[in-house]
């Protein structure tokens, strides 16, 4: 029997073709709800997934020939990865894939909260003019700050070098000595980042040991003028917090991609006039994309070859 292979998200072509032409069965369900996918996963070997599916540990206990948990991404946060162990189910992820990707958007999102573009554009639609009130600041010579020097964090430092930023990083590893030199960055305490940064950005993972990591104690250290910019997941930021600090002045401005809830419920946090806001589309590039798909396809590929 061939290897039968459920797709519960929506993935490139490409990596379909790939399973495909390697003689596997593919149900491609990218709409199947969790009620539909508890009912049929017994019949599968893989299950591929972006976001929206949640493989939890209800579906794994139901999944009695399940090989391989597959995610065309970066995080894992949306599968039970104990349980997967437990049943000794290998979990494959494409986290390469995205970080050109979400970096250039981060780096796009810092030079529109900047800019005012968001206001800017919204109010010339609606009929007016407000050149006097879009006085913003450039990035050429600024300090950013990056929490979080993975892949993106490092390709966002790179991003940078044009506009001669002064990059500061921090992260629980410390990267190696030429690493550093080559991406002109500076380790140093999460504390120090956000007192001397004038843009700072978040690239950390979901889980209990981030989640509101930057609290209303951590905003109160920013400058007046800092912008905080979130690619990387909702609940590293603490919304009600951000919202009073927007409204305050405290800090002069945000730009967030992801949200504790999605899509977000926070009705201050969207009326601000003071955040740019994108709904979550850090991976939505065509080419990151094929390449999440195909990553994950072939790593399944050779996991049962």
């Amino acid at each position: 029997m061939p290897v039968g292979v459920l797709v519960c998200d929506h993935i490139a072509d490409d990596g379909l073709n790939m399973l495909k032409g390697a003689g596997f069965h593919v149900d491609y369900r990218p709409k199947i709800t969790p009620e539909e996918l508890l009912s049929t996963i017994s019949s599968f070997d893989v299950v591929i997934v972006r976001g929206r599916t949640k493989i939890r540990a209800d579906v794994i206990e139901r999944a009695s020939n399940l090989k391989v948990i597959g995610r065309a991404g970066v995080g894992l946060d949306n599968i039970d990865l104990g349980a997967a162990k437990k049943r000794n189910i290998a979990v494959y992820h494409s986290p390469e894939s995205l970080t050109n990707a979400v970096a250039e958007l981060t780096l796009g999102l810092m030079i529109a909260v900047a800019r005012g573009i968001g206001a800017g554009h919204s109010s010339l639609k609606s009929g007016k003019w407000i050149k006097d009130a879009l006085m913003g600041t450039e990035l050429r010579g600024k300090v950013l700050g990056i929490v979080g020097f993975g892949r993106i964090g490092r390709r966002l430092a790179e991003l940078s070098k044009p506009f001669n930023m002064t990059v500061l990083a921090y992260d629980v590893v410390t990267p190696d000595v030429q690493t550093l030199s080559s991406l002109g960055a500076k380790m140093v305490q999460l504390d120090e980042l956000l007192r001397d940064s004038d843009f700072i950005s978040l690239h950390l993972p979901g889980g209990t040991e981030t989640n509101n990591m930057i609290n209303a104690e951590r905003l109160a250290m920013l400058k007046k003028t800092a912008f905080i910019i979130n690619t990387s997941r909702g609940q590293v930021l603490d919304e009600n917090a951000l919202v009073n600090a927007l409204k305050s002045g405290s800090i002069r401005g945000a730009a967030l991609d992801v949200y504790a809830v999605e899509p977000p419920s926070n009705r201050e946090l969207l009326n601000l006039d003071n955040v740019v806001l994108t709904p979550h589309i850090g991976g939505q590039t065509y080419e990151a994309q094929v390449s999440a798909a195909t990553i994950v396809a072939e790593k399944v590929v050779r996991h049962f070859s």
